[in-house]
């Protein structure tokens, strides 16, 4: 079975002649938005329902204003407002070592470098300089929120679903239950 992973979110049509407004959910837009690209639509979480090429896309502001192959109209494309524009894993660009895919690190089991577990990898938030891990204890009163730089993550081992961390000063809360 064929895996997807989100590059876009289509928001609305711009202008007449069937173009989308994208917001962007991938590091390669210039890729994946250019002309030719073979992309899948879908609902949020679904499976696909249509795959399309790209016939035109540029950068506006924060989003992308792309436009498809034989989609000519806005109403060709009104109906996937709020849908998802996929790839499929062959599509997915190599990284340099080092580097991961959410979908990569989202289940990673987290220890300290004590080997204390402190809970599974349940998200990755992207609010600026850098990445954060949402660490997930079942019984614990909060997520532990961890910095995604050098100092604070030691390894990460995908064959073994496992996260090694250094815990710096005041992550996480000396005075809660587990």
């Amino acid at each position: 079975m064929t895996s997807y992973y989100t590059v876009g979110v289509l928001t609305k049509p711009h202008g007449l002649r069937g173009e989308m407004r994208v917001f962007p959910r991938t590091d390669f837009a210039e890729k994946r938005f250019a002309a030719g690209s073979k992309l899948f639509v879908r609902p949020e979480g679904g499976n696909p329902i249509a795959e399309v090429e790209v016939r035109s896309g540029r950068a506006h502001q924060n989003m992308w204003i792309v436009g498809f192959k034989d989609l000519t109209t806005v109403h060709d494309v009104e109906r996937w407002r709020g849908m998802e524009l996929c790839i499929s894993e062959e599509q997915l660009e190599p990284l340099p070592e080092g580097t991961y895919y959410i979908h990569q690190l989202v289940g990673l089991h987290v220890y300290t470098e004590d080997g204390e577990y402190l809970g599974d990898l349940v998200d990755v938030l992207m609010p600026g300089a850098n990445d954060v891990y949402v660490v997930r204890l079942p019984g614990r009163k909060q997520d532990i929120l961890l910095p995604a730089i050098p100092d604070c993550i030691l390894s990460v081992d995908l064959a073994e679903s496992r996260m090694t961390v250094h815990l710096l000063p005041g992550l996480i809360d000396d005075g809660e239950e587990s």
